[in-house]
């Protein structure tokens, strides 16, 4: 009798068990099939559920020409997602009275031009701040130096009333990197170093891109047309290269892991980054002038807002972290091709983790 009740309390532990290992197979089995149907060379994908790591793998390779597999510690570049990490950023500094979200930029900036100068950290944050972009098509303004290229955009009209719509640019990340520096007495890389990456447990993340001496870092390849005469353009994988300026790296310059991604999204749930109030304030949408929701708030993509939150880190049409913050889910998605968009399938991922819902909210 006793072996039978003792048989009988553990079944809902084994069934809650059996119930993972089959949403892991069947994650397993779905990014497999999409790395082939979208021709992925290199793919790492990690799934969290009530802060716990339950998936980490990888897959493919990181260098395809010399057949580098991708392992745990292949470094990719999540470009754009890196705006999540300058969100939390800024809500530590505000946690330690050093920021006010609803201050103007001159607070903490000098020399900025006379339109700018009302702006409101928050819109910085959000991409409603209406300033022009110091990136063009072909990377910085102008294809001038970094420096003259900050020094030209200052010149430069207004693209919208501030508040008035959500408009993405670098611009605002870039003031947000100096903002960081002031107001902790650090570099931004230094910073995050310090108070993100070693709290978090992320001893493989770095800043760089594709001109940097990264090692381990993953090649990053394209199908996009290269505008030769060759019949097989638009076809055949070619390698792909981005710039990413050090003034520029807190819109775009991390290089990591999707494990140690997925740590870092442990970490900030459960309050070792920044509180549980900060982390709400952080992913409520920004209210533009005519008081409807912005398309982000404090550094992240709201994909949904309710009644099940979506909150993203998307970057380089390459790379992309999804929270699922009232259901307990995040996914992580880092991948070497560039258009492979993992931001599109990752909801595909987190079906099959919902199911298993959690006990109580966080």
């Amino acid at each position: 009798m006793v072996t039978i009740v003792a048989a009988a309390l553990l079944l809902p532990g084994l069934a809650a068990a059996s119930a993972l290992d089959e949403a892991n197979e069947r994650a397993r089995r779905y990014v497999l099939q999409t790395m082939q149907d979208q021709r992925i060379p290199g793919l790492q994908v990690a799934v969290v559920r009530d802060n716990q790591l339950v998936l980490s793998e990888s897959y493919g390779l990181a260098n395809v020409e010399n057949k580098v597999p991708v392992t745990d510690t292949t470094r990719f570049p999540i470009n754009s997602a890196t705006k999540s990490f300058t969100g939390v950023a800024m809500m530590q500094l505000v946690e330690a009275g050093r920021v006010e979200l609803d201050a103007p930029v001159s607070r903490y900036l000098d020399d900025l031009p006379e339109a700018w100068r009302p702006i409101r950290v928050r819109q910085l944050l959000a991409h409603t701040s209406g300033l022009p972009d110091v990136v063009g098509p072909e990377g910085m303004i102008d294809g001038l130096p970094e420096a003259e290229a900050w020094n030209a955009v200052k010149s430069r009209p207004m693209e919208a009333p501030i508040g008035a719509r959500f408009s993405y640019n670098q611009t605002n990340y870039g003031l947000l990197a100096r903002i960081v520096a002031k107001q902790s007495h650090l570099p931004y890389e230094r910073y995050l170093a310090e108070r993100q990456f070693a709290v978090a447990g992320m001893p493989q993340t770095t800043f760089g891109d594709s001109y940097d001496l990264v090692a381990n870092a993953a090649t990053m390849y394209s199908y996009f047309p290269r505008g030769t005469i060759a019949a097989d353009d638009g076809k055949r994988l070619s390698h792909w290269y981005y710039e990413m300026p050090p003034s520029l790296w807190s819109g775009g310059g991390i290089q990591t892991t999707a494990g140690e991604l997925a740590h870092w999204l442990i970490a900030l749930s459960d309050g070792k980054l920044i509180g549980a109030d900060s982390v709400r304030r952080m992913w409520t949408p920004e209210k533009l002038n005519d008081g409807t929701d912005g398309a982000w708030a404090a550094g992240w993509p709201v994909l949904a807002p309710s009644p099940h939150r979506q909150l993203a880190g998307i970057g380089g049409a390459r790379a992309a972290f999804v929270v699922y913050p009232d259901d307990g889910l995040a996914v992580v998605v880092l991948t070497n091709l560039v258009g492979a968009n993992p931001e599109r399938f990752i909801p595909k991922i987190a079906e099959l983790y919902q199911p298993l819902r959690r006990t109580r909210a966080r």
